[in-house]
């Protein structure tokens, strides 16, 4: 079988059974179950939630989005080989070590397969939760060109590129179009202070200003719980962000969780311990793609400048990479996944076929009139 057969990159036409359209982001696609569904696998798999909470499947795809952009290689490869289970494992390993050490659940209930999770609603904080433990990326580049405060955050003179902080920093950014926020720019993806949270907090969706404390001790606990365990496999990690949401548990507390996915190669940066103290920056994470691309094409400002978008889109449209670029990007996350699991990750021969198989004979969510 081809290596192009081994890549699910469309996941949002699988025949699970949904009377809602199929939600579909950039690498993962959502369905919503219906009533009847939710209800009868809570029961039968003793979930813990509340009877009558929405169930959705989420499937992830080997699609490879940088830059904004969806990204696609020579001979019809439509994304990265073994990318959506590595991210899939990585997630799982971080949420189960969360649980076991007593921090927070997470949004998910099952793991049917290797490329799904069944996971139930949650109401998100609208906020992207990133904590930077060294100065890189576009924190760096805002400081070389002078700038020092960083969402209400004023950081040191003379700090160097890819150094540790003083401390592990919390940059928040809003999640979506937040409206009606004083002082806080109605677009995507803007950062924000501690105080712009605290003061609007129900903006931001959360249920009470303590909850904000209760985010930020999350996301501190998490990261050092990921940290310690990476720093073993002699690797650094740099930077990463996590979303957090509510659910309600069987009992009718409502709980805050993490969300979405966490300490990935895809939502962090990771570098290699051995090449770092030797003074050189190995990226064990999706920047090495972000980099490859910088130097793949001759004006890598198109890549950089959010006012060329439409040059950017037809960068990345008209351009397939070559295929051993896309195989580089798979060997690095299988390779990340398998030391932080200890399980290899395996190519599935037809992944959207065992999918199927799976959840038509085990959870019976096929729509058999598709």
């Amino acid at each position: 079988m081809s290596l192009a057969n081994q890549v699910l990159a469309v996941n949002n036409d699988l025949p699970i059974r949904t009377d809602r359209p199929v939600h579909s982001g950039k690498v993962r696609s959502v369905y919503w179950l219906t009533e009847a569904d939710s209800r009868r696998l809570i029961e039968e798999k003793g979930y813990d939630v509340v009877s009558d909470a929405p169930l959705a499947i989420m499937v992830i795809s080997d699609r490879i989005s940088a830059f904004d952009c969806i990204w696609h290689g020579e001979g019809g490869m439509q994304g990265v080989p073994g990318k959506g289970a590595a991210l899939n494992a990585i997630s799982n390993h971080w949420f189960k070590l969360f649980r076991e050490q007593g921090l927070a659940d997470s949004h998910i209930l099952d793991i049917p397969h290797p490329f799904v999770w069944i996971v139930q609603k949650a109401r998100p904080v609208m906020i992207e939760a990133i904590g930077r433990q060294y100065i890189t990326g576009s924190m760096w580049r805002a400081y070389a060109k002078g700038e020092r405060t960083f969402c209400g955050i004023e950081l040191p003179d003379g700090l160097q590129k890819d150094q540790p902080l003083p401390e592990l920093l919390i940059t928040p950014s809003t999640k979506g179009i937040l409206q009606g926020i004083p002082g806080v720019p109605e677009a995507d993806d803007v950062n924000v202070s501690r105080k712009d949270i605290r003061d609007h907090y129900q903006a931001f969706n959360f249920r009470s200003a303590e909850d904000i404390e209760r985010y930020e001790e999350l996301l501190r606990d998490g990261f050092e719980v990921i940290s310690t365990a990476l720093a073993k496999l002699d690797q650094v990690f740099v930077d990463t962000k996590f979303e957090f949401g509510y659910v309600t548990d069987r009992s009718g507390t409502e709980k805050l969780i993490y969300m979405d996915e966490v300490g990935t190669p895809d939502s962090s940066r990771i570098w290699d311990g051995a090449a770092y103290r030797a003074g050189k920056v190995v990226e064990q994470s999706k920047e090495a793609f972000r980099q490859l691309l910088l130097n793949h094409f001759p004006d890598p400002d198109i890549l950089l400048n959010k006012d060329r978008m439409a040059e950017r889109q037809a960068l990345a449209q008209d351009n397939a990479l070559p295929q051993e670029v896309l195989m580089q990007v798979s060997e690095t996350y299988r390779a990340i996944a398998e030391k932080i699991t200890g399980t290899p990750v395996e190519l599935p021969q037809n992944p959207k076929a065992e999918i199927i198989a799976i959840l038509r004979d085990q959870y019976d969510l096929i729509d058999t009139n598709a």
